[in-house]
């Protein structure tokens, strides 16, 4: 079977994940049984339980293409952001579900299209590389455009999901959907900046949960927040030093 040895990694950052998962489930439960008083594991919660096999899944996503040249991790991508996509619904947070089920899975198939090439349009080898410094600026400006868009609509168009009065959470909501839609557009391009805004994304989380005081989702995004970061730093050391891009300003 062709790529077979990149479907068996598949199938063991899959099994990887589950294993961590449940090892977290079970530590969250002792906790649980232990202090009573604390609430972690949420059952009756539609939204949380459907949020479950989206980070089972987007950790094994995550795990496998840290390896850039294994495009199979886009498949369970595009499950998680279903899975992602129901979960938001059931929030009501609208422009979350948007961005998952219109941009996100779009993104994962044009991932899977050009990764399994292992060609540019050009016809060159595809590699890793950062982005040259204009492309860098407006992806930075494209961060801020997002996240101020964001903050509008949170405050003129979905009062009624709880947002509109506190400002620290409208600004850590519209940071985590600007950065994941560019972690995401920019895997597209193996794009090594792509983890730089995976980790602004795993930071933010952390930093939104512990304003809403879901402690499982803080939890959950350190979680990310570790993952994201090992897979950044793989991806930076596949990257040849004539594709530094940008980067090549700060080092020698």
């Amino acid at each position: 079977m062709k790529n077979a040895h990149l479907w068996r990694a598949l199938g063991r950052n899959t099994i990887i994940s589950i294993i961590l998962f449940g090892a977290l489930l079970g530590v969250l439960w002792l906790a649980e049984m232990l202090f009573p008083s604390v609430s972690l594991l949420k059952w009756h919660d539609a939204a949380w339980v459907v949020g479950i096999p989206a980070s089972v899944i987007g950790v094994a996503y995550i795990l496998t293409v840290r390896d850039p040249q294994n495009y199979t991790g886009f498949y369970p991508g595009i499950v998680m952001s279903v899975l992602l996509g129901v979960q938001f619904l059931l929030q009501e947070q609208y422009d979350s579900t948007f961005l998952f089920f219109f941009v996100f899975i779009p993104f994962q198939m044009m991932s899977i299209y050009k990764w399994s090439r292992g060609k540019d349009d050009g016809g060159a080898s595809f590699e890793p590389k950062f982005l040259d410094t204009p492309r860098l600026l407006l992806s930075v400006a494209m961060l801020v455009f997002i996240t101020a868009g964001d903050y509008v609509l949170a405050t003129y168009a979905f009062q009624h999901n709880g947002l509109a009065d506190n400002i620290a959470v409208k600004l850590l909501n519209g940071l985590l959907i600007s950065s994941s839609f560019l972690a995401n557009y920019w895997l597209i391009y193996r794009k090594t900046d792509s983890w730089i805004y995976w980790f602004i994304y795993s930071v933010s989380g952390i930093g939104l949960f512990i304003i809403l005081g879901n402690i499982f989702s803080i939890v959950l995004f350190c979680f990310f927040l570790v993952i994201n970061s090992m897979a950044g730093l793989a991806w930076i050391k596949a990257t040849k030093k004539e594709n530094f891009g940008w980067v090549k300003i700060f080092v020698k």
